[in-house]
């Protein structure tokens, strides 16, 4: 089990250094947007497959994440990615905000609400 909480807590320190890797001026634009897609995905509370679905919920944030982390790896410079990594590293001691996570799901809420709108205005216009 603390081997899982450990691999967990690295994975959130490297998709935060991806994060910040993705917003250097010397990162290419492709690994930008690459870069901010894979933090996105790592940092929210939503997930493609949710959690609670056997196997495959947790599946995706042990193959995806990882994965996408390698690939962003080989699109930026070393020393840029060395140099966010160690400010991640720094920032992952500071408390979690429950504030921030209750944000993040309402923006997810408000944009699956405006999705369904549009898809109900469609189907019955």
């Amino acid at each position: 089990m603390d081997q899982l909480r450990a691999l967990a807590r690295t994975l959130r320190i490297e998709a935060h250094a991806v994060w910040l890797t993705a917003r250097h001026p010397d990162t290419p634009w492709l690994a930008r947007m690459f870069g901010m897609i894979i933090a996105a995905y790592a940092l929210s509370p939503i997930d493609l497959i949710p959690d609670f679905i056997p196997i495959l919920g947790l599946l995706d944030d042990a193959v995806l994440i990882p994965l996408g982390i390698w690939l962003f790896l080989k699109m930026v410079p070393k020393d840029v990615h060395a140099q966010h990594k160690a400010t991640a590293k720094a920032a992952s001691q500071r408390p979690i905000s429950r504030w921030g996570a209750a944000g993040i799901s309402l923006i997810w809420l408000g944009a699956a609400a405006y999705i369904a709108m549009l898809l109900w205005r469609a189907h019955f216009s």
